[in-house]
């Protein structure tokens, strides 16, 4: 991208209400039982942060790390694990924690990976799902923001390292 152009997209009052509504979601869904939250890295840490923190039921996290960007604005199609999961899975109520779901092959590994591992459940949250060039076959159960297309930044999203810290997601175009 030669020049840079960033367009507000969801403003930080639109994120911390959905972060809230997802939140209150999983509280619901899990009252009364033991979570382990999979935050997905690097994008995923200020979701990750905002809503655990807004959970009432007890939670232990871990962390995984997959990239198939790179340095473009679409997928490889390769998901390479640069990071596993240290805590025991088996028999755990698992909740994958992910940014945003793109083609959706990431998540297709990811799942896949965990299951292996024999939790008592999995589910999945995303803080943004994109509804067009989907490839992948598994649909998150808890959704914050759906969107048709185009490479958003901040809130920890990135372009190239870049634009993370921003409070606010854009489009960047």
């Amino acid at each position: 991208m030669s020049e840079t152009k960033l367009s507000l997209l969801y403003a930080q009052e639109k994120i911390a209400s959905e972060v809230s509504r997802l939140a209150d979601e999983i509280n619901r869904d899990y009252a009364g039982r033991e979570i382990l939250v999979v935050g997905i890295l690097k994008g995923s840490f200020l979701f990750i942060a905002d809503i655990v923190r807004q959970l009432s039921v007890p939670v232990t996290i871990d962390f995984m790390r997959l990239a198939s960007y790179g340095t473009e604005t679409q997928s490889s199609g390769i998901v390479e694990l640069r990071k596993d999961i240290e805590l025991p899975v088996q028999g755990k109520d698992l909740l994958i924690i992910e940014d945003i779901v793109d083609s959706g092959l990431t998540l297709d590994t990811l799942y896949a990976k965990l299951m292996q591992k024999n939790p008592r459940s999995l589910k999945i949250c995303t803080l943004i799902e994109k509804t067009c060039q989907k490839e992948g076959s598994i649909k998150p159960d808890y959704v914050g923001i759906s969107m048709e297309s185009g490479f958003i930044v901040g809130y920890g999203l990135d372009y190239n390292e870049q634009y993370r810290q921003l409070p606010d997601i854009y489009l960047l175009g």
